[in-house]
């Protein structure tokens, strides 16, 4: 799945091909994503031009002059710029053709994205009740100690859930967890300040390392510009079941916590 760091370098990637460019058309050849792609959205966009390309975790936000297109990568999405009729293949699902003669290609194999339109997009539904952004300063230590008190999950489920920071999913919170030395399964209530100091600043580190790195190419991630991510061969646990700790030589053990796998040094992480 396309994470925080993978979303932010597709941003990255294609801003500044997106950015003062008016839209002449949106072909869709597929509405039937996560939520069906309204069945007006080339009236809406067509002649606009693209304003500013941000991100709210993993959602970009395509502002155009009058409204925004929401997308999410979903598990397997990707956006990339090819040039306007370029035969589709499988799974290319929408095309928005820009002026400068470039197509905004969205693919996804799984249909577990999205493209939906808002006027306010920070007030969507599947935006405001998200946590502060993992890159600032409202994310820190104390926002994740006041956080745990009283919880008794684990302390990985703990820090994916997206009312308490945005954007750090399996394989960053797997990595964050060792790079701190904390054990994945321990409650997140009986973490200390102190820990969760040194957890936020290796969330911290590790999230703005990946996107100078251009994110974690697993499976079907591609970047914005059609290359593939290079943080991947940096991993230390996550995916690693059963090999030798890079660091101490102990062997990883593996686990499920809220249903996904995680993947730890019984050694090195307490």
């Amino acid at each position: 799945m396309p994470e925080l760091p993978e979303v932010e370098t597709t941003r990255k990637g294609i801003a500044p091909y997106l950015e003062g460019v008016r839209v002449t058309r949106v072909i869709v050849r597929e509405r039937r994503l996560r939520w069906p792609i309204p069945e007006d959205l080339d009236v809406r966009l067509s002649g606009q031009r693209f304003v500013k390309i941000e991100r709210r975790a993993k959602y970009l936000l395509l502002q155009a002059e009058s409204g925004t297109l929401i997308s999410h990568l979903g598990m397997s999405g990707s956006l990339r710029l090819v040039d306007c009729g370029t035969p589709a293949a499988k799974h290319e699902h929408v095309d928005i053709e820009l002026e400068s003669g470039l197509a905004l290609r969205y693919t996804d194999p799984r249909r577990f994205g999205a493209l939906l339109w808002s006027s306010d997009p920070l007030n969507h539904q599947l935006l405001r009740n998200l946590g502060p952004e993992p890159l600032t300063d409202d994310f820190d230590g104390k926002r994740l100690y006041d956080c745990a008190q009283g919880r008794s999950m684990a302390v990985k489920p703990f820090i994916m859930d997206n009312a308490v920071v945005v954007g750090v999913g399996n394989i960053y919170a797997s990595e964050a967890l060792f790079s701190a030395g904390i054990d994945p399964r321990r409650q997140a209530g009986s973490i200390s300040r102190a820990r969760y100091a040194r957890l936020a600043q290796e969330i911290k580190r590790i999230m703005a390392y990946a996107i100078e790195r251009g994110g974690t190419t697993l499976r079907d991630f591609v970047g914005g510009d059609g290359m593939p991510g290079y943080f991947q061969q940096e991993l230390y646990v996550y995916g690693r079941g059963g090999e030798f700790c890079k660091l101490c030589g102990h062997s990883l053990s593996e686990v499920r916590l809220g249903q996904r796998s995680s993947v730890y040094c019984p050694k090195c992480q307490r």
